[in-house]
């Protein structure tokens, strides 16, 4: 165990170790995405208590239980991953029907995301047994707190994962075309040896923000935001910047001054005659009164 989690591993044991942990349940676990110090006190306490940890690969997992001073012998890791998860679940649980707690870990961050786990998740609740989340690190999270997308209008600041997007070119353009219509800001995870590919589609989005997050959490950390258009070019300004994990958020598309005033005029005249409307909607706006007022009455006839 590394020195500098023996502390940890006794706050998890003062912490988490007089809660409840159910025998026959599967146990959800959410792991660091770089930085070993980003794991929970109740997922330490939880790893060293299950009878088995189900991962996607093994050798990975047991190093990281290792750093942690969390020893598990190889039969009591189980390999679950994309090309096995539907058979392997069945073996998960069989060891819960035995009364065994089970952990299940991806690589990094939170399973059942864009990791593996959803597949076996739906099969243990399907049997009718206990799956229980322990939150964590998540890229997806981790990218959408630095991005400071802010929501415009009515909005409510909401976002859409979309994930990775698809390896052929055509098929990536078109997914970005769909994008660009999107309201909501748009997290995306991309591979270090497609993302030129990737930057080069996303230049059609021209002007609209995109937040990259390089490498999060770890040593190297990298966050900018910049117009997509300009991806390419902060790529190529640094070859280290070809290198690492990546999470990107296309920020929601800026909204026109014309059709922020149409939301204002809209809203308000739901509620309001249209005289006192435009008044309020002018105070709101800036807007001159006499253009709003001409505004205002092409809205309603054309919502009659």
């Amino acid at each position: 165990m590394s020195a500098s989690f023996s502390t940890a591993v006794q706050a998890a044991s003062e912490a988490a170790g007089g809660q409840h942990y159910p025998q026959g349940s599967l146990y959800v676990v959410a792991t660091p995405i770089g930085n070993l110090a980003d794991i929970t006190l109740r997922a330490l306490h939880v790893l060293g208590l299950v009878d088995c940890v189900a991962c996607e690969d093994t050798r990975h997992t047991q190093q990281m239980l290792r750093a942690y001073g969390i020893d598990k012998p190889g039969s009591a890791l189980l390999a679950v991953h994309q090309h096995n998860e539907t058979e392997a679940a069945q073996g998960v649980i069989q060891r819960l029907h035995s009364g065994q707690r089970v952990a299940y870990v991806s690589d990094a961050g939170t399973p059942g995301v864009s990791d593996p786990g959803a597949r076996l998740v739906a099969q243990v609740r399907a049997a009718g047994l206990r799956v229980v989340p322990l939150p964590g690190a998540s890229s997806v999270v981790s990218a959408m707190s630095v991005a400071g997308v802010v929501a415009a209008g009515e909005g409510h600041g909401g976002f859409v994962f979309r994930g990775f997007l698809s390896s052929k070119a055509t098929e990536r353009a078109n997914e970005v075309a769909a994008l660009a219509a999107q309201p909501e800001a748009v997290v995306l995870l991309e591979a270090p040896h497609r993302l030129e590919a990737l930057a080069k589609a996303l230049g059609a989005l021209g002007e609209r923000k995109l937040t990259v997050g390089r490498e999060l959490t770890k040593q190297f950390e990298e966050i900018a935001t910049l117009p997509a258009a300009e991806f390419s070019a902060w790529l190529a300004a640094d070859a280290n910047r070809l290198r690492g994990e990546f999470a990107l958020v296309i920020h929601p598309a800026a909204l026109a001054a014309g059709a922020a005033d149409d939301r204002v005029l809209l809203l308000l005249l739901e509620q309001l005659p249209l005289k006192s409307a435009v008044k309020l909607a002018a105070d709101i706006t800036g807007e001159p009164r006499n253009a709003l007022y001409e505004r205002a009455l092409l809205l309603k006839k054309d919502s009659t």
